[in-house]
């Protein structure tokens, strides 16, 4: 059944930058024992950014976005049957997978980019930066922090 992307209409997501951070964190510790990978020490890195309109503007309400990354370890030549094994429990669990490999020329090259089904956050996991290294990243649409009580 196709998803159909969120409406642009509709309210945003209200969470604070550090529950953010913590769900995000919380995910990609999944993501790695899902794919049967340890999680480097210290490879944990959120990235906040400003939430830019069509034209580049911004709000002044503290709108944000987030892109979570961690890094999992495990050899290289399991990195085909991690992804595989993730595809499952997303597709299993809703999500859409958009973009999906194992191999490149025969050599493992993993990759795997998934959507949550209501669209709200991005699941992107690939081989990268090393021999052991399985990039785990978590991407949010944006989100407003909660109003600030006066």
């Amino acid at each position: 059944m196709p998803r159909t992307p969120p409406d642009p209409d509709e309210p945003l997501p209200v969470m604070a930058r550090s529950d953010a951070e913590s769900w995000a964190r919380e995910l990609t510790a999944y993501l790695a024992r899902s794919a049967g990978a340890a999680l480097a020490p210290g490879s944990s890195r959120p990235f906040f950014s400003p939430c830019t309109g069509r034209n580049g503007e911004t709000a002044g309400d503290g709108r944000y976005t987030l892109a979570h990354h961690a890094d999992g370890t495990l050899p290289t030549a399991r990195h085909p049957a991690a992804v595989r094994a993730l595809r499952a429990a997303l597709e299993r669990d809703g999500f859409t997978v958009t973009a999906y490999r194992e191999t490149v020329d025969g050599r493992p090259d993993a990759l795997l980019y998934a959507r949550h089904p209501a669209g709200r956050y991005f699941l992107d996991v690939g081989t990268g930066g090393g021999t052991d290294r399985l990039a785990l990243t978590v991407r949010t649409r944006c989100l407003l922090p909660p109003a600030e009580s006066s």
